[in-house]
């Protein structure tokens, strides 16, 4: 099997948490995909429920599948948000957006009742960092977020980061669906995640890091001996 195929074991493992008239969040990448395709299988066979999407190209994806989008208001409850990940650790810390949506994640999972990470067994590792850390920062005067983000880093003890504004794929530099720029930091490791995750948030300039500390609440991964599941 490959890694696709783990991807959707898990992605359909997580399907059987989904019950009649939930509102879902619905995750942005190749195995959140997977479930919002097997979510659509659902619907078709009745199943209702209603979902918040994290990004532009989820929105599309489920509504091609017939599910129901809805835009949240402030008596909005997620019962469920579904995504997967680029990393995860033993402790459910999370490093997410590489596909570029991670504010938008970090908005559903944290709003939801219950956040479920799906993904496949080489997601999981011992210490986080190997994966560059996306940070979303905000276009104006960028260089000066740039610059305040390499000093925060150097502050913590990281050595000469690889600190890297992320190309697009038809411009000199890619866009969230927010109109932001990414930078991707190559740190190799992150010794403490919540430590790193507050320097940076504190910085202006940053719109949100790719740093999920303390958000999910299970993480159900696929691989050759079958369902691992961290709760």
């Amino acid at each position: 099997m490959t890694a696709d195929d783990f991807k959707k074991m898990a992605a359909l493992e997580a399907v059987k948490l989904v019950r009649p008239d939930m509102v879902l969040g619905l995750g942005t990448g190749s195995t959140a995909a997977h479930f919002v395709a097997a979510l659509g299988e659902k619907t078709r066979d009745g199943l209702y429920v209603t979902a918040v999407p994290t990004s532009e190209d989820t929105a599309r994806k489920a509504a091609a599948a017939g599910i129901e989008i809805i835009e949240p208001d402030e008596t909005t409850i997620i019962d469920l948000a579904v995504d997967g990940t680029d990393e995860v650790d033993p402790r459910k810390q999370l490093i997410k957006g590489g596909g570029g949506a991670l504010l938008r994640e970090k908005i559903i999972a944290s709003a939801a009742k219950r956040f479920v990470v799906i993904a496949d067994a080489s997601k999981k590792v011992a210490e986080l960092g190997a994966f560059a850390l996306p940070v979303e920062i905000d276009r104006f005067s960028f260089p000066l977020t740039v610059r305040a983000v390499r000093e925060a880093l150097a502050a913590l003890g990281y050595q000469n980061p690889d600190v890297r504004l992320r190309a697009g794929p038809a411009g000199p530099a890619f866009l969230s669906d927010g109109g932001n720029f990414i930078l991707d930091c190559k740190l190799t490791r992150i010794g403490d995640a919540a430590a790193l995750d507050r320097a940076l948030g504190a910085i202006p300039g940053v719109v949100e890091t790719g740093l999920f500390i303390g958000i999910a609440d299970e993480v159900i991964l696929a691989g050759r001996g079958g369902i691992e599941r961290i709760g």
